[in-house]
């Protein structure tokens, strides 16, 4: 098969061994701090060797069919990708997430540098693989599915996608202030903030939210609660309110629903500071939800198509 114009754009991330060098100067100081700390240096060497080794061997495969551009998934939001790209993440599942909301239909080929580490839900291929999965994608004869992602949008205009969740509420372990408004119902809350999922993202935060609420039921003779969400291409979402706290100008009614297409769902911030609304645990790439920002949630018009 010729490369042709066909493009590969490999997006890798940090090692935690290239972090600590970033924040300690060179490895040898990095080594003397973990060390100190009476913690094992080698992992990380071991670490770094698998995905350097990982990176290496992919990239020797995609160059046969395709021009190749690595680029850092730091640099992701300033990424323009062609309509006709494929795209192959070599990382962690969260590196998967981080991509997808910046595509709009290319197929994401997952990567998992490293088996033994990594569970790799979103990573089904290692990089033995990529050479077979790079040629079955480009014939079109490769197997996909389809991701619904979730949108944030304010009224002035900012926009936010998730592959997993979104979260609204405050950038600091204090009680958010909000109204809450969902299908003609609506209240003053006070909470921990509120997770809203896809069902991609239903094995991750909001599984653990289950996950408690389940054991606390049981723990009153109450049934165990299902923590399965939707199947990762249904069109819908799921919210829930973490820790809301009912008072004389607070209620706790409206702690968990699901949103379809034509649902409504909106919240309206009562904070004078520190409200934020983020996607996918990235907390630095925030959206400010202060007093008065009011933020309407629904689910995106464009999928993700993930290589299976």
């Amino acid at each position: 098969m010729e490369r042709g114009m066909n493009k590969a754009v490999l997006v890798t991330r940090k090692t935690r061994l290239e972090e600590l060098i970033r924040k300690y100067n060179t490895a040898e100081q990095a080594r003397f701090y973990i060390e100190h700390l009476g913690a094992d240096f080698s992992d990380y060497i071991k670490e770094e060797e698998a995905y350097r080794k990982a990176v290496s061997s992919v990239m020797q495969a995609a160059e046969k069919y395709a021009r190749i551009q690595k680029i850092d998934r730091d640099f992701l939001p300033n990424m323009i990708f062609g309509p006709q790209d494929i795209v192959i993440a070599v990382g962690q599942d969260g590196l998967v997430a981080n991509i997808l909301k910046y595509l709009d239909g290319q197929p994401l080929i997952g990567i998992n540098p490293e088996p033994a580490r990594w569970d790799g839900v979103l990573l089904p291929f290692e990089a033995g693989d990529s050479e077979r999965v790079l040629q079955r994608t480009l014939k079109g004869s490769g197997s996909f599915r389809e991701i619904t992602m979730a949108r944030a949008r304010t009224r002035d205009g900012q926009t936010m996608l998730a592959v997993n969740d979104l979260f609204v509420g405050q950038r600091t372990h204090v009680s958010a202030r909000y109204e809450i408004a969902w299908n003609g119902r609506k209240e003053n809350q006070s909470s921990s903030g509120i997770i809203i999922s896809t069902g991609l993202g239903s094995s991750g935060w909001y599984r653990s939210v289950m996950a408690q609420a389940s054991g606390i039921a049981e723990c009153f003779g109450g049934m165990r609660l299902s923590d399965r969400g939707p199947s990762w291409e249904e069109r819908v979402l799921t919210f829930v309110v973490r820790e809301p706290f009912p008072s004389r100008r607070t209620r706790a009614d409206i702690v968990y629903g699901r949103l379809a297409e034509r649902d409504s769902f909106r919240i309206l911030s009562q904070m004078p500071e520190n409200g934020v609304v983020f996607s996918d645990g990235m907390e630095k790439d925030a959206v400010e939800f202060n007093a008065g920002t009011e933020v309407l949630i629904d689910i995106a018009p464009k999928r993700g198509v993930l290589a299976v």
